[in-house]
């Protein structure tokens, strides 16, 4: 997808993995749109696809988190910018081992988690019961649309 840095961009790479990720653009588009409905602010996002030892290594060294986890997500805009800017990196090991839990699909489970962390750019926490409730719903209010549209 080509940059634009007047309406932003949301761009998907693998890194040591592979995986296939149809509608991009659409996708992409979609993901601005949650960021946009929420904080009114245009977006230049990276979502990076990786492995689950990728992973854990970034959340031991940046988070001091000693544990698997199926994303992290950093952002990297200042407080009163106009843009939130952030890089996103997925265990695509995870979502498909969470998928295989849930009884869910791959697709459906990698676009949950690709939605948990726009959620995460626009101020929603998962750390308590009633803020990971929350997040969830959002989750899948936004799944429903995206698969129904």
């Amino acid at each position: 997808m080509k940059e634009n840095l007047e309406t932003g961009y949301c761009q998907f790479a693998n890194h040591g993995v592979r995986v296939t990720l149809g509608q991009k653009t659409k996708l992409g588009a979609y993901v601005r749109a949650i960021i946009q409905h929420y904080t009114g602010k245009q977006t230049h996002l990276q979502y990076t696809f990786v492995s689950d030892e990728f992973l854990y290594e970034m959340n031991v060294q940046y988070l001091q988190h000693d544990s698997y986890t199926d994303i992290i997500t950093f952002d990297l805009g200042e407080q009163k910018s106009p843009w939130i800017i952030g890089d996103i990196y997925i265990s695509i090991d995870r979502v498909k081992e969470n998928a295989r839990l849930a009884k869910l699909t791959f697709q459906h489970e990698l676009h949950r988690v690709i939605f948990h962390g726009a959620l995460h750019l626009c101020g929603f926490g998962d750390k308590t019961p009633a803020q990971a409730k929350k997040m969830r719903a959002l989750e899948d209010e936004w799944l429903l649309k995206y698969f129904e549209g």
